[in-house]
């Protein structure tokens, strides 16, 4: 390799490192802008990314329109919600009529359970159960007794009903016109970019998809152990809905997984009947957790979507003050998508030496 092929291949490195900085700080401000209104766009955009190889093997395996299997798989998904939809939404609407109804009582039991039937000292005040749950229930009617506060419960409920409807509708649009809202994202890269952007791409879709199926995976995995758990072997009320809960929270790791085995636990406690049922608890807490994090979450995973559990906290930690719900979501993709243009970037100046 000559002088002056050094220096082009040289150039282009730099390039590339400018157009990859570029681009991910244009994403981070239309995020950030956008974060309040992207939720809808997000999750029918992850759900899309990931059934529409499966539209696209079906539309080439049978010659048939494409359209035809995007709202099939459409379908499908909404037959799928509506299920979820039927099991949890009775008992979590008793739940919350039991709370609401008796939210002083339900908050002193549970007050109970952590500090006893005593007194604890808490800032020169001696409190009891009865008394840190009267607090808490003031406080809450203070709350909802200032000006403007039912409104703004009223808005943030209307617009999470829209966001819901808004998620259908944009799914259902990903799924028909995927192929082309894709090739509309690259053409907004620069055309001599476009190469070192799709070699990016080449690395990083693999990954991301394995990811997203591999959480739902988890998910699914999480939601039946701990029915199984919690429902066929101690035996607690409202089982099936502990279950869904323990599923979902397992998408944000570390404190997603902490906050289901507190919630179940604390119904655990209130539940038991001796110490041996209170021991079964932590021994199917200490089995699922071991079960996830050992097994079933490395397999469908993988080393490749592997990311450091420092930096899960740090990417989750910082993702949620920026965007919120938006970056809680995103923070591992995120992640992933720097880790797989670093990667690239990187291979740059090994080319230089040949």
């Amino acid at each position: 390799m000559t002088q002056h092929q050094r220096h082009l291949r040289l150039g282009d490195a730099d390039r590339s490192t400018v157009v990859a900085i570029a681009i991910i700080a244009a994403v981070v401000v239309f995020v950030y802008l956008l974060r309040n209104i992207l939720i809808p766009f997000v999750f029918a955009g992850i759900i899309a990314y990931v059934c529409m190889p499966l539209v696209d093997a079906l539309a080439k395996r049978t010659r048939q329109p494409r359209w035809l299997f995007a709202m099939a798989v459409l379908l499908v998904l909404l037959a799928l919600a509506a299920l979820i939809g039927f099991l949890g939404a009775p008992p979590l609407a008793r739940e919350v009529t039991h709370v609401v109804g008796d939210l002083q009582g339900t908050l002193a039991t549970l007050t109970r359970q952590l500090i006893g039937n005593g007194q604890v000292t808490l800032l020169g005040n001696s409190i009891d159960a009865g008394s840190a749950a009267a607090y808490v229930v003031n406080g809450i009617r203070a709350w909802f007794g200032e000006s403007g506060t039912v409104g703004t419960v009223v808005s943030l409920g209307l617009a999470g009903l829209s966001g819901f409807v808004l998620s259908w509708v944009v799914l259902g649009y990903l799924l028909v016109g995927g192929p082309q809202v894709a090739e509309g994202l690259f053409w907004l890269v620069p055309p001599r970019s476009r190469p070192f952007v799709h070699r990016v791409w080449a690395d990083l879709d693999p990954i991301l998809r394995r990811y997203f199926i591999g959480v739902a995976l988890v998910v699914l995995y999480a939601s039946v152990v701990a029915y199984i758990g919690l429902g066929l072997i101690l035996g607690l009320h409202h089982a099936a809905f502990l279950a869904l809960v323990t599923g979902v929270l397992e998408v944000v790791p570390i404190v997603g997984p902490i906050g289901s085995a507190v919630l179940a636990g604390l119904v655990a406690v209130q539940e038991a009947r001796s110490s041996w049922s209170i021991l079964a608890y932590i021994a199917y807490a200490t089995v699922l957790r071991i079960s996830i994090d050992e097994f079933v979450g490395p397999i469908v995973l993988g080393r490749a979507a592997y990311v450091r559990p420092v930096l899960v906290m740090f990417s989750f930690l910082a993702g949620a003050v920026l965007f919120g719900v938006i970056g809680i979501v995103l923070a591992i993709p995120a992640a992933l998508t720097i880790k797989a243009t670093l990667a690239e970037l990187y291979k740059e100046p090994e080319a230089l030496t040949e």
